[in-house]
């Protein structure tokens, strides 16, 4: 510091103690802020934006644009389809399988007929569209592009709840149905349409029972509803705390997807000019007599091998097309900087495998299956699934079947499809026969219900006794000889 901001600070000090000790404190503390480059103010930080803003400001006012530009990208946008896609298949798949739970086999039956032919039928769409595994595909499609998602309990009684294995059905809601314009109701706040209690919790959420962008509207306007939380489960990801909204997943990557489209786009064009060839005819219009269109005719009709003639005093250039270069290598870079964003690999998303051995492959698809087991436990089946199960329970005990029997449901993921099933099923074999690991649990890791799979070996087993029929062949890997060798010598010791 100069000696006349020494001199200053003590002129100041003398005068104001209190505005020299903040002067002090402000210095000190820029002091130590520039001591990180990314925090110094200069030529290369100019422009970056740092607000001080908790998750939910961060996107306050911007979250209905941020949905309105993903969803145009998701209609006219390849990659950030193929995106979507990739996330809502690894996530659910052909469905995340719930299951019911009992220590009676008898009384399991009972609920689970009641609990699974409800969830699995199309009924529970309030619709009558969609079963359970469908809603799933819908969530995570939704939660993808938008951000978050809302799905509503509607409680059936009398006729409406007719051909109902349960009382109630799922409506699902896209965040368009929140209504912003109300700030409160009575002393509790109310902000982009979720109502919140004094102590800070979600007590209500304020719907639009229509879509308001709904075409059937006509300009008419639509009165909100106040739903109580507990009619609504909200499905969305968090990324900070305090975080109770989202966004679209492809908001951090939006901007570098729409310029490689665009560039994608000039490029085509590009390389439809460089399929186009031109020639240039100069001549002397008092040498060459005659309508000059005929004399040229042969030039307008270029075939490839053809010989043309050139009149005298006529002088024949082609134009240089524009070359393509370097495209592949801009998209593969491009593209890979948009599939880190969101969280997948650059193979998914393109589909694109050359240069990846198997080693290379995996290594990325590993890192890849943490983040889908992390939006399946924590969004799928930890939000939308477990809210199901909540609903199921408050609506069982009406059906009045084995009244007062407490039961559990378990929520198995899709299966990872395996990129070696001869060495990884005989990894999870020999975890198994270590015990390492539960054979319930690599059966869960497989996508399979351990019930359902002790189950139908049971009546296999059953049905080959009555037909008399030969056990199977025993693959054969070095989990099972081992164990067939040791089978043997017990055999041998025992005299059998």
């Amino acid at each position: 510091m100069s000696w006349f901001g020494k001199g200053l600070d003590k002129i100041i000090g003398e005068i104001s103690p209190s505005a020299g000790m903040r002067r002090t404190q402000a210095r000190n503390a820029m002091s130590l802020m520039m001591n990180y480059d990314g925090a110094s103010k200069g030529r290369r930080t100019y422009g970056w934006k740092a607000p001080s803003t908790d998750a939910d400001a961060a996107a306050y006012g911007v979250r209905a644009p941020l949905r309105q530009l993903s969803r145009e990208f998701l209609r006219n946008r390849p990659y950030a389809v193929r995106a979507q896609s990739v996330v809502t298949s690894n996530v659910v798949g052909t469905g995340v399988v719930p299951a019911v739970k009992h220590d009676n086999p008898e009384v399991q039956r009972g609920i689970a007929d009641a609990v699974l032919g409800h969830l699995l039928s199309p009924w529970l769409d309030a619709l009558g569209e969609l079963n359970l595994y469908a809603m799933q595909e819908v969530v995570m499609n939704t939660v993808f592009a938008d951000g978050e998602v809302l799905a509503r309990r509607r409680l059936r009684t009398g006729r409406y709840a007719q051909g109902l294995r349960l009382g109630f059905q799922i409506e699902l809601l896209e965040v368009d149905h929140l209504d912003t314009t109300i700030t409160s109701n009575g002393k509790n706040e109310v902000c982009e349409g979720i109502e919140y209690s004094p102590i800070g919790d979600v007590e209500a959420y304020h719907v639009f029972p229509r879509h308001p962008g709904n075409a059937r509207l006509l300009g008419d306007r639509v009165r909100s509803e106040r739903v109580s939380w507990a009619d609504i489960i909200h499905v969305r990801r968090f990324d900070r705390p305090g975080q109770l909204r989202g966004v679209p997943w492809l908001a951090p990557v939006m901007l570098a997807m729409g310029e490689l489209s665009d560039y994608q786009e000039a490029q085509i064009l590009k390389q439809k000019m460089a399929a186009l060839m031109a020639a240039i005819v100069a001549y002397d219009k008092d040498s060459m007599p005659g309508d000059p269109a005929d004399r040229l005719k042969g030039l307008s009709e270029l075939e490839p091998g053809a010989i043309i003639g050139v009149p005298d005093g006529a002088e024949v250039s082609f134009t240089q097309p524009p070359k393509v270069d370097a495209y592949s290598e801009f998209m593969r870079e491009g593209l890979g900087a948009i599939a880190m964003g969101i969280g997948i690999t650059r193979e998914s998303l393109t589909g694109d495998l050359s240069g990846v051995n198997f080693s290379s492959g995996r290594m990325g698809r590993m890192e890849m299956d943490r983040n889908v087991e992390r939006w399946q436990q924590l969004l799928m089946i930890g939000q939308f699934c477990a809210g199901v199960e909540r609903w199921v329970r408050e609506a069982f005990p009406m059906t009045r079947i084995h009244p007062g029997e407490a039961f559990a449901m378990t929520w198995t993921a899709p299966r990872r499809p395996l990129i070696d099933p001869n060495d990884e099923v005989d990894a999870m074999l020999k975890q198994v026969a270590g015990g390492l690991n539960s054979r319930q649990s690599v059966q869960r890791t497989l996508g399979l219900d351990p019930d359902r799979v002790r189950r139908e070996r049971a009546e296999d087993r059953q049905q080959d006794e009555t037909l008399q029929l030969d056990e199977p062949v025993a693959v054969d890997t070095p989990t099972a000889r081992v164990s067939r060798a040791e089978k043997q010598a017990k055999q041998v010791e025992t005299g059998q």
